[in-house]
Formats: C-alpha cells, structure tokens, sequence
C-alpha cells in the first residue's frame, strides 16, 4: 500500500472527502516525526512504537572495492508493531 491507496482507504472508511483523507494523514505523518524527534518515542497501544535508536561508530566494507570505511555513530528511527498489529499479521 502506498500513501495514495492510504488516503483512499481512510477517505472511505471516515466517509471524508480524499483531500479530507489527505491533511489528516499528512498531519498524523507529522506529529509522529515531530513527536519522535522532540521526545525520542511515539507509542500508539495496539499499533507499536516509534522511537530513535542510538547506532553506534563502526568500520563498514564498500561492497565494490572492498575498502574499509568509517560509518560515524548516528540516530535512525525505528518502528516495533505492538501486539495487536502482531496478532492481525498472524
């Protein structure tokens, strides 16, 4: 599914118009950026957790030349399904 067939999918289920679909969301989208960026975690009970993960400093090869790189420590987001996405998936 991508963003397209989402907004379809919420537009007729909330029985909104797609435009309606689309700002709602693009504002969901949105506050779980902003929620994981301001407070490190965004957790939906039922769906699962948003949350950055620290990666450490590490020595990575380039699959071409098989030089050696530094990769430099970083933050990435991640994503856990929560139970209930879990039990859906089964």
């Amino acid at each position: 599914m991508n963003k397209r067939e989402l907004v379809e999918t919420v537009s007729s289920k909330a029985a909104i118009t797609k435009t309606e679909a689309a700002k709602v969301v693009d504002a969901t989208l949105d506050a779980i950026i902003e929620g994981i960026a301001a407070e490190g975690k965004v957790v939906i009970p039922g769906f699962g957790t948003f949350e950055v993960r620290k990666k450490t400093a590490r020595v990575a090869r380039n699959p071409r030349t098989g030089e050696k790189i530094q990769v430099a420590a970083h933050k990435a987001p991640a994503f856990k399904p929560g139970k209930g996405m879990k039990d859906a998936i089964k």
